[in-house]
């Protein structure tokens, strides 16, 4: 089922406006409902080992997707809440990581920047 951003945004932000949910989503509400909900998505991998983590199961997987789901939605949210453009914000994050991180220093390495 392919969709474009904008349209998937669209149907989102209707759906919160149907159910007028909109008047609950200012940023700081937002801010600890996406964290919230990343926990959720961590608690997936609570006590698994790193080669477990990559050894899912589908139905596990699709639970997982759920999550996922639920932090993209809180993400978008978020945005339209500070009048974010996602993928802008995006872009000029990558152009900073690419600076911070050069693959000639960083390729091979888990360490931060401030290490390289």
């Amino acid at each position: 089922m392919e969709q474009s951003f904008e349209a998937l945004r669209q149907k989102m932000l209707a759906f919160r406006n149907q159910r007028d949910w909109e008047q609950f989503h200012d940023p700081k509400n937002l801010a600890e409902g996406l964290s919230v909900e990343a926990a959720e998505l961590l608690e997936h991998f609570l006590w698994k080992t790193s080669e477990e983590s990559r050894t899912l199961a589908p139905a596990e997987i699709h639970k997982i997707g759920e999550e996922i789901a639920d932090v993209f939605m809180f993400v978008v949210y978020l945005c339209e809440a500070l009048h974010l453009d996602l993928f802008e914000a995006a872009a000029q994050k990558l152009a900073l990581n690419e600076k911070k991180y050069p693959v000639d220093k960083a390729k091979g390495s888990k360490k931060k920047y401030t290490d390289l």
